[in-house]
């Protein structure tokens, strides 16, 4: 027979097995909370740099076009050459022979506004485009083409002309860097980005 001493002993049993339940509970929510929060990757992680670099230098937008195009397609950064003094609509008058394209043909090396891309280093490959002045390359890749260190880099150079081709315009760019794999280039009309991409897809750039 139950006497009332007994039934305030159980009762008393049973709440101290409660408590310890709820405790033990309580631990188990904390950590699959905590171990939820180390799974959860961070938001705000930076992404790291791709090993593809398209760097170009663009006067009126054409070869700016054809060069995010192939980023975007190869999943690469892009970096623009920038004049410090950009070029204006005068500058660019091949037919006047006192504007600043002609008049900066005879060997000039436009001053950059950035000569070096951030990470340089880390990349393997570069895509390089420009227009053509002259059948030659335009004349602030001069300046890039020296103010970098392209050892270890395959170089792939690219252009946008409205009838030149792209002649030897790398080659001489490669003469200037004076280190790299420089492979044969290519030209484009102005908004080919389809071509670009199925040309960029067909070179060898593992």
């Amino acid at each position: 027979m139950l006497t009332r001493r007994n039934l305030l002993h159980a009762a008393a049993v049973a709440a101290v097995t409660m408590l310890a339940g709820c405790s033990g509970a309580r631990g188990d929510d904390a950590d699959d909370a905590a171990a939820l929060d180390q799974a959860t990757p961070a938001e705000d992680a930076p992404a790291a740099s791709g090993a593809t670099l398209v760097a170009y230098f663009s006067a009126t937008g054409n070869t700016e076009e054809i060069a995010q195009a192939l980023a975007e397609h190869l999943g690469a950064d892009a970096f623009a050459i920038e004049a410090a003094e950009p070029y204006t609509d005068a500058d660019l008058d091949y037919n006047d022979s006192s504007s600043r394209t002609s008049t900066e043909r005879a060997d000039a090396r436009p001053e950059l506004a950035q000569v070096t891309p951030d990470g340089w280093g880390d990349y393997q490959t570069v895509l390089l485009g420009y227009p053509i002045w002259w059948g030659e390359a335009a004349w602030p890749l001069r300046t890039f083409a020296e103010g970098n260190d392209f050892a270890g880099k395959t170089v792939v150079p690219f252009c946008t002309s409205a009838s030149s081709g792209i002649g030897d315009s790398g080659a001489a760019l490669a003469e200037l860097a004076g280190g790299g794999d420089w492979r044969d280039g290519e030209r484009f009309s102005a908004g080919a980005t389809d071509d670009a991409a199925t040309w960029v897809d067909g070179l060898d750039l593992a």
